[in-house]
């Protein structure tokens, strides 16, 4: 063990824990006041839930032993056979806690497109089976030895698992939920919130992808660089648009720019350059531009937070590419486990066509499950609130709460 890349992962896995709540501040600013505190709520019990399933059955069916490259066997379940193993140079159990934070915070995510019509109760059933069905096999097939894994795919911190997995699940869940009956007004109720969470999520995130190294290396430094390079470029081109398109830059347009740049990097950057992360970055913005501003109201889905058209699309973006820009000068992985280097440095489309092979998987895995638990549920349970307490907000009805006095 490795004392240094032990307290180096406790120190990572703290920021990481940060953002579960910061992205409970960070939605519920966005959504009508009355709806504020079931918003905070929903990312917070999630916590409490999937902590639970991870240790129970969620690790062992991610990084259990590998059973024909699809799930993980039952040797981890309960956590009764890790007390003296170990991940590299840190104990298998801290492992499994860095590990189950990925799970939350993908569960997390979720809710964005889900909330202020979606019963609490239901949503708590929904996630936890999806957990179970879609996130867990996923862990398995990209880190946990199974055919994603296999064929030389890359995604460093759960660009594919955790971001594409959970905004399909969230488009799923807002398509069979329906619209909000009552919309007050497009703009956030407190913006300052959701900035005070938008930042919290960054320094969160640091550790969410440095850590993904799991030692203090050059790959962590890298990953910290490359990180905080990609909201720059978003930041900067999601004002320009803003800026070009409306004619005022905005607060809401720089905080969501800084999720999606950190949103597209996720799976890269622990393979790519800085200056690669950039360019990431400021791409990311106008495609995520595009899927909030034009998709959206073209197919008429009502995903409330952008949960799929920030972390669906932008992870979409992010696979692609670190399958162009990926370079073992950076990660000797990418020239040991992977089928080559990024298209821009190989000339060839090897890794590009298995990224693409990767995306497809975790969009299809998770729309499928996705569909059928909500189709399950539909048969023995109303899936949204009833109408007066979506007029009336879903603290008071469901809670007994309130966050503002009049």
């Amino acid at each position: 063990m490795s004392a240094v890349d032990t307290l180096f992962v406790i120190a990572s896995s703290a920021l990481v824990l940060l953002m579960t709540p910061a992205l409970g501040l960070f939605y519920a600013g966005m959504v009508n006041r009355n709806n504020t505190l079931n918003t905070i709520l929903n990312s917070t019990m999630l916590y409490a839930l999937i902590a639970l399933q991870w240790i129970i059955l969620g690790y062992t069916l991610a990084f259990g032993d590998d059973k024909g490259w699809i799930i993980g066997g039952l040797n981890h379940i309960f956590l009764t056979d890790t007390n003296y193993s170990y991940v590299g140079n840190i104990p298998e159990r801290l492992f499994v806690f860095f590990q189950m934070l990925f799970a939350v915070i993908g569960a997390a995510i979720i809710t964005g497109s889900l909330v202020e019509r979606m019963r609490f109760g239901v949503l708590l059933v929904f996630i936890l089976c999806w957990s179970s069905l879609a996130y867990d096999i996923l862990a398995h097939w990209v880190w946990g030895g199974g055919w994603l894994m296999k064929i030389g795919s890359l995604d460093f911190a759960g660009g594919g698992v955790v971001h594409i997995a959970a905004g399909v699940a969230g488009l799923i869940g807002c398509i069979m939920l329906g619209k909000r009956k009552f919309k007050r007004g497009l703009l956030p109720h407190s913006l300052p919130l959701s900035f005070i969470g938008a930042i919290l999520l960054w320094m969160g995130w640091l550790g969410f992808n440095t850590g993904s190294a799991l030692s203090v290396n050059s790959v962590a430094v890298n990953a910290f660089i490359t990180t905080n390079f990609s909201v720059v470029g978003a930041m900067l081109s999601w004002m320009i648009i803003e800026w070009t398109k409306y004619g005022k830059p905005t607060l809401l347009g720089s905080i969501t720019g800084i999720v999606a740049g950190l949103v597209a990097i996720t799976p890269a950057a622990g393979f790519v350059t800085p200056f690669a992360s950039i360019v990431i970055g400021f791409l990311a913005s106008p495609i995520c531009f595009f899927a909030i501003s034009f998709l959206k109201s073209k197919f008429g889905y009502d995903d409330t937070l952008d949960a799929f058209g920030l972390h669906g699309i932008g992870g979409i973006w992010g696979g692609i590419a670190t399958g162009l820009f990926a370079t073992s000068s950076v990660n000797a992985i990418v020239r040991e486990e992977a089928i080559g280097e990024g298209l821009f440095y190989s000339g060839d489309f090897n890794l590009l066509f298995v990224q693409l092979v990767a995306v497809l998987a975790c969009f299809l895995l998770s729309a499928i499950v996705s569909y059928v638990i909500l189709k399950v549920m539909c048969c023995f349970v109303a899936l949204r609130v009833e109408e007066t307490q979506e007029e009336n907000g879903l603290d008071q009805s469901l809670h007994g709460e309130i966050a503002y006095r009049q």
